[in-house]
């Protein structure tokens, strides 16, 4: 029952589109919050929908489904006058706005609290944005890839002596995205015990930055610039990563040095742990070229399956995979992380689940609307006539 859900009750419009955004509230539908999607009905649509190279039908790509299941889809033109009075009224039962728009593009709009406040006090407006909604740089555009060169990502990703490298996968903005909606929750909490809500911004560049982490502290604090490891190496802890075996790779984290003992004793080296030159964290990291050949050698005498059965549970390591050797991998299927998600007419859109697992209930498994797919049944349940419902229709205000 959908009712059991956490979020179940909770009302959030989403002005939102492509990646960062629709992937933050997708955590939210997935729990059982209602989220509204706006959809421009000039633009048939958010850009997302028409993103290739794989469709399951016009103007429903794979692409957007990954980001929208399990939510609602209202076709709304925000441009025009009537379409900000129904706006209005959508936020007048709602809990929260979200938007993802350049820095600028919600003032302008009028998705602010300011905007908002005299129609809902409580509402919470998230705004996420590329550089923030203040500054030199708040009418710029911006991307995932940017935020990587620019915040020094490419920097530490890649071989010492390669060109700096970007992730194989968009997680600025997927962690931008979760970001956003967890300071939307945080705005929900408060409003619901003062009734007052508030802005909350986050930005890819913001959040780019603080995922610097530790480099950044070390830095900040000591002056201290870590670059990029070979084969993916940890800057401090030593044996932690890609080694060779007999048919490729294997990735091994020994970053507790329990581990250590344990690693060298299961490939028939046991006194490699209390070598000298390896006894420790310090000692292994100044021998880690050393230890690096050492390791290679003895992990090439049997192949990566082998060396994971014989590990496993006692070494912390994992098979290098594709991306189709990942999702066929039967561990997948014994955690049941490939869903069904299933369209009206009874189609199937088969997806990756939610990592969120709850005791009491199962997750929904809607596939993504079309646009304005609830347009109408939205209206309605605000008490528009439909006299009104078809003047906005043949404005096309609305679809």
């Amino acid at each position: 029952m959908e009712s059991s859900l956490p979020l179940a009750g909770m009302r959030i419009i989403a002005v939102e589109q492509y990646g960062a955004g629709p992937w933050g509230t997708l955590y939210l539908s997935d729990l059982g919050a209602e989220v509204i999607k706006i959809e421009n009905p000039a633009e048939k649509g958010e850009v997302g929908r028409f993103v290739g190279p794989h469709f399951f039908g016009e103007g429903d790509s794979q692409f957007y489904q990954t980001f929208n299941r399990n939510k609602k889809s209202i076709g709304l033109d925000l441009k025009q006058a009537e379409g900000r009075r129904v706006l209005h009224d959508l936020v007048r039962s709602a809990d929260g706005l979200f938007d993802n728009l350049r820095g600028d593009l919600p003032k302008k709009l009028g998705l602010t609290y300011a905007d908002l406040e005299t129609v809902n006090k409580a509402i919470v407006c998230a705004h996420l944005s590329a550089y923030g909604r203040e500054g030199s740089r708040k009418t710029w555009p911006g991307y995932d890839y940017l935020m990587q060169a620019e915040a020094g990502h490419m920097s530490v990703t890649g071989e010492p002596d390669g060109p700096p490298i970007r992730y194989g996968l968009s997680v600025v903005d997927l962690m931008t995205g979760l970001a956003a909606v967890f300071g939307l929750l945080a705005g929900i909490h408060s409003a619901r015990s003062t009734g007052i809500g508030r802005d909350v911004d986050v930005s890819l560049f913001d959040l780019a930055l603080h995922n610097l982490n530790y480099p950044g502290t070390w830095y900040l604090n000591a002056g201290d610039v870590t670059g990029r490891g070979r084969r993916g190496s940890h800057p401090s802890l030593s044996p932690s990563q890609l080694y060779r075996t007999a048919d490729g790779w294997i990735f091994i984290m020994c970053n507790k040095e329990k581990f250590w003992p344990i690693l060298a004793e299961k490939i028939g080296k046991p006194e490699w742990a209390s070598h000298p030159d390896f006894a420790n964290y310090a000692t292994r990291l100044k021998n880690r070229d050393r230890l690096t050949r050492m390791l290679d050698e003895a992990l090439m005498t049997r192949n990566t399956a082998d060396w994971l059965q014989h590990f496993a549970g006692s070494v912390p390591c994992a098979p290098v995979n594709d991306i189709e050797q990942a999702l066929e991998n039967p561990f997948v299927g014994e955690r049941r992380s490939i869903r069904n998600f299933v369209y009206p007419d009874g189609r199937v859109a088969r997806m990756i689940a939610n990592p969120i697992r709850l005791s009491d209930a199962e997750l929904p498994t809607r596939a993504a609307p079309g646009l304005g797919a609830d347009t109408t049944a939205l209206l309605e349940q605000l008490g528009y006539p439909p006299d009104d419902i078809q003047r906005l229709k043949d404005s096309k205000t609305i679809c």
